[in-house]
């Protein structure tokens, strides 16, 4: 059994509850001009162009995607949408019950731990507002990498700040974006957190996943504990 020197967690659907779309924002679409179908259509379809930051910072890209949804909103019309956006998805995010006493464990035992997370510019901004946020030895974020998970980039970063090896990690994620197999080739051990609320979890491109699965985040502690207690018996 590894004894694991840091957990790297999946942001949405793994710390946080399963997320959906939520009524917040119909007024971004409102804000646009967009009908909402046309605007979850195209958000939907480009989603990992916009995860990796490569199309520009919040307004610009939330242009370009007006661009792709056939609507031209004015200036102060598309900078309140991107207000709007941040705040939709802000109420969206909800933490799991267990994500804090879990990191804090993970902490107490002196384990490291991070986020790696496909994400659109919001998250980096309101994260730091987070009760996890203090918790959390590195952030790593594919719209600031300009790389999206399975990419190897995203879990070599994390090692990279930590100062770790890949072996030397535990990965835990819902499986979307591959993000397991990513975790695996790039050297760590991944698990999947598959929580009975992730049924609804909003999904691109999920991994197809017949390796370890937790169906709560406190079973991360079990993991962590058998690794330890190997270790120890080991040097006894």
């Amino acid at each position: 059994m590894p004894n694991y020197q840091a957990v790297l967690f999946d942001f949405f659907g793994t710390l946080t509850c399963s997320v959906q779309r939520g009524a917040a924002h119909l007024g971004t679409a409102e804000l646009l001009g967009c009908p909402s179908e046309t605007l979850s259509e195209v958000l939907n379809r480009t989603y990992y162009e916009r995860a990796t930051g490569r199309i520009g910072d919040a307004e610009t890209t939330m242009r370009w995607v007006c661009a792709q949804a056939g609507v031209h909103p004015s200036d102060p019309a598309l900078r309140a949408a991107v207000v709007s956006r941040h705040r939709a998805i802000r109420a969206d995010t909800r933490l799991r019950a267990d994500a804090v006493p879990v990191l804090a464990a993970l902490r107490g035992r002196g384990v490291r731990t991070g986020v790696i997370s496909d994400c659109t510019h919001e998250l980096p901004a309101f994260l730091p507002q987070l009760p996890v946020a203090p918790l959390l030895d590195v952030r790593v974020f594919s719209v600031q990498v300009g790389r999206c998970k399975p990419d190897a980039a995203l879990y070599l970063t994390a090692c990279r700040r930590l100062g770790l090896a890949p072996d030397d990690c535990l990965y835990v994620g819902d499986g979307g974006s591959q993000e397991l197999t990513g975790a695996e080739q790039a050297g760590m051990t991944a698990v999947r957190l598959a929580a009975p609320d992730l049924a609804e979890h909003m999904v691109f491109n999920a991994d197809q996943w017949r390796g370890t699965t937790l169906g709560t985040l406190r079973e991360v502690l079990d993991l962590v504990d058998a690794g330890l207690t190997a270790a120890a018996v080991g040097t006894s």
